[in-house]
């Protein structure tokens, strides 16, 4: 056993990251918008833009996130996922509660429900609403 199958998963799972989130990072596909959103989150908190940019639908994706850069970027605390919603078999909606802090800072939240579509078997992240 390698120590990263011991690794716990960053979006909380008890399965630990290779179980969870590791596998998807690793080319597996997500078979509910709400495992590719934990999966989504682990990679923010791994620095993972690579995944990030691959699972964002190609209609609203950006050139970049700038995890590399410079300026601080937040340390990311937990995921509470609140809602799972299935439209229909190819749109649904998770709504979760990210917590991270910012240097020194308070911890704060990011509340948002969080839209996604299903392509030829393949979820993507199209877009969020924060909530307040």
């Amino acid at each position: 056993m390698t120590s990263t199958d011991t690794t716990p998963c960053p979006c909380g799972n008890p399965a630990g990251y290779q179980g969870c989130c590791g596998r998807l990072h690793e080319g597996q596909l997500a078979i509910t918008a709400e495992q590719l959103m934990r999966a989504r989150y682990s990679a923010y908190v791994l620095k993972r833009e690579d995944f990030l940019l691959a699972s964002w639908h190609a209609s609203s994706r950006p050139v970049s996130l700038g995890l590399d850069a410079k300026q601080p970027l937040p340390t990311w605390l937990g995921l509470d996922i609140r809602q799972h919603h299935d439209v229909d078999e190819n749109h649904a909606s998770v709504e979760f509660v990210a917590r991270y802090r910012l240097g020194g800072g308070r911890a704060q939240r990011q509340h948002e429900t969080s839209r996604f579509v299903r392509e030829d078997a393949q979820w993507y992240y199209l877009d969020g609403q924060m909530k307040s």
